[in-house]
């Protein structure tokens, strides 16, 4: 009988040992990353606190175009560095929520950059 991984499991794994290393203070917040099929998000989000400080996401009646591809996790990440300078938050830790860094997490990091944070 052929048994099959469960992916997200794994992923939830891989994002657990990624948490217990770092951490968002409300100096240095955490941008956390969720991807899923149809569309990503993203969070900056103060641990200590624990308060999401800014958020955006392909599913907001604001964004256009489809949301599970390379220009809309760029576009996505160019619009949460856009808030968070707005809020004063110009430095984060970037948490790829146990996704590989590949493809759309890394175009959304490349749009945070661009728009201004730095991590």
């Amino acid at each position: 009988m052929v048994t099959f991984k469960d992916r997200n499991k794994a992923r939830l794994k891989r994002h657990a040992r990624v948490r217990a290393k770092i951490s968002g203070t409300p100096e240095c917040p955490r941008l956390c990353v969720y991807r899923s099929n149809k569309h990503i998000s993203a969070q900056i989000i103060d641990d200590v606190n624990g308060v999401t400080l800014v958020s955006a996401s392909t599913l907001e009646k604001t964004f256009e175009g489809k949301g599970s591809n390379k220009e809309a996790a760029r576009e996505i990440g160019g619009i949460i560095a856009k808030r968070a300078l707005d809020k004063g938050i110009e430095a984060v830790v970037f948490d790829r929520g146990g996704y590989l860094y590949h493809g759309r997490v890394s175009e959304l990091a490349e749009g945070a950059r661009e728009g201004g944070l730095k991590f």
